[in-house]
């Protein structure tokens, strides 16, 4: 085989390897047409509902604002004197946006799969019925009150108990457009026949 041929496949060998579909699907405004790009999705998300109980649209809200469906989705970089990067707001990362520190209490419970990746959808949504299943079982927010697994999600547990959100108008308002958007999701998911 010629050095050309043999570079060129180390090159689509290499190419194949690194590469992800970590854009968001079209229309997130549509339920089915992202199940329909991404039937990856809708199979994570009814394992999760079947595992946890989190039904599939209020998964598919939060994670709407957590990432809009970006696999690598991190926050912003925060700048010192307006051009230095002084490193990010927070270690969120993936699909649900989990912290380091959260994460790594899921992966070390028994329900965190040893080899999970934040940026994998399955894993991503089965963290976030662990998450929230906690949430219910310590604070008796039901597993489809979009609004306050949201809320709890955002500010943290021990943050929804002391009433942290209280002060913050805007998400409360962000938590209040989640629920709709759930209620949205879901109708739209019955009416395609996808659940």
């Amino acid at each position: 085989m010629s050095r050309t041929i043999r570079a060129l496949l180390l090159v689509i060998l290499v190419a194949g390897c690194g590469s992800r579909e970590f854009s968001a699907p079209r229309n997130l405004d549509d339920a089915c047409s992202i199940v329909a790009q991404r039937p990856q999705y809708l199979r994570a998300f009814q394992q999760t509902e079947r595992t946890w109980g989190i039904p599939v649209a209020v998964q598919m809200a939060i994670i709407y604002q957590e990432s809009k469906f970006i696999g690598n989705a991190r926050p912003p970089h925060q700048y010192a004197l307006g051009v230095l990067p002084i490193g990010r707001q927070s270690s969120a990362y993936g699909y649900s946006q989990a912290l380091d520190g959260t994460w790594d209490d899921y992966l070390a419970s028994s329900a965190g799969r040893s080899r999970a990746q934040r940026h994998e959808i399955r894993d991503a949504t089965d963290f976030m019925g662990w998450y929230m299943t906690a949430t219910t079982r310590e604070l008796g927010i039901p597993l489809n009150d979009t609004r306050n697994q949201y809320l709890a999600y955002h500010e943290g547990r021990a943050g929804y108990r002391r009433g942290t959100h209280n002060s913050k108008a805007w998400l409360v308002r962000i938590a209040a457009e989640l629920e709709g958007r759930a209620i949205m999701y879901d109708a739209q998911l019955r009416s395609c026949g996808r659940i």
